[in-house]
């Protein structure tokens, strides 16, 4: 089950207290203060990973908290620091404060880690406070208190390239083929009910990430169909492919559809209509009398668009599709600001 979005509450562990002790042994007359410091709390720490892919787990596990730090001891001996809590996370998630509405952390690297609450610093035992006008003071400090807060979790997926289309568009027939992601595929509308990723080969060395976002309709950036649930994954896309059905059976005009989608992307996000981007038409094996080809074609022509036709189904157009992105991606990345 993909889960993009989690509420979770968080405590760092409280600092240990000092404490007053003073030197007690035989044949030691005066013995002077000897109280250690308390230890200091654990931290909530959290770590993006590649091996996770959803907050599923956050979703239903919500309390984490750290080990309190312990209290000092005699002879000076430092009580044991509390443990941290480590929350792993996929990478791509933005953490917020639930009250403020205040990025915490954006984990955008595998391996990458921040502290969301520091645990409290534990107080000073008697010892500390020796002077030479008090050389027996009683006085210790109380550890401080953890950090605690309630987290917003969102996960947007990162992928070079992302695929917007209607729904039964080709999509997840164009993942599937190019890559080793499996999703569902059906000759129904909204069969893909959560976005994929896949890592499409780019010679022997190179590759890239796509991801099917699931299919968009009119409306989507007010919350219709799958709405702004799946519209927020492809602001962190560097290169959309527009994918419009060409196949006679296609029941949306090919440029009205071409509009809608823009239209829709611009109206959630006005940055993501300066996203550099190509038009494909899907299903080229079954054009018909290519009707709707034409007409696409002769559109993107006028206005210079970048514009490919591919079958998934037969794999006709991939490999120059592919070659294409391959060729721009490193430009487009550079010149894509990603949040």
């Amino acid at each position: 089950m993909f889960i993009d979005q989690a509420k979770i509450y968080i405590k760092a562990g409280h600092g240990g207290s000092g404490i007053s002790s003073f030197r007690r042994e035989k044949y030691v007359p005066h013995g002077g203060p000897n109280g250690g410091d308390g230890g200091n709390g654990g931290d909530v720490v959290f770590q993006a990973s590649n091996r996770a892919t959803t907050l599923l787990d956050l979703k239903y596990l919500r309390h984490y908290e750290a080990k309190n730090g312990r209290p000092g001891e005699p002879t000076n001996k430092h009580g044991r620091n509390g443990a941290d809590v480590t929350v792993t996370v996929p990478v791509g998630t933005i953490i917020k404060n639930h009250e403020t509405n205040d990025i915490l952390a954006d984990l955008v690297e595998d391996g990458q880690i921040v502290i969301i609450a520091r645990g409290g610093k534990g107080g000073r035992g008697n010892s500390r406070f020796t002077t030479s006008t008090n050389r027996a003071p009683t006085k210790f400090e109380t550890g401080m208190p953890g950090e605690q807060f309630t987290l917003n979790l969102e996960l947007k997926l990162l992928a070079d390239v992302g695929l917007v289309g209607f729904p039964n568009a080709g999509k997840s027939t164009m993942i599937s083929t190019l890559s080793s992601a499996r999703p569902e595929i059906a000759d129904y509308p909204f069969t893909t009910l959560e976005p994929n990723l896949g890592v499409v080969p780019l010679g022997e060395y190179r590759s890239f990430v796509m991801a099917d976002i699931p299919g968009l309709i009119e409306g989507a950036h007010s919350g219709k169909g799958l709405g702004i649930q799946f519209l927020k994954h492809i602001q962190r896309t560097a290169f959309l492919l527009y994918l419009i059905d060409i196949s006679e059976w296609a029941q949306e005009d090919p440029l009205e559809a071409l509009a809608i989608l823009q239209r829709e992307l611009s109206t959630f996000d006005g940055e993501l209509a300066e996203r550099p981007y190509v038009i494909i038409g899907t299903k080229l094996d079954l054009q018909g009398d290519g009707t709707k080809l034409v007409k696409l074609q002769e559109y993107c022509n006028e206005r210079e668009l970048p514009f490919f036709t591919v079958s998934s189904a037969t794999r006709e157009g991939l490999d120059g599709l592919v070659t294409y992105i391959g060729s721009r991606l490193d430009e487009v990345k550079e010149s894509c600001n990603i949040s």
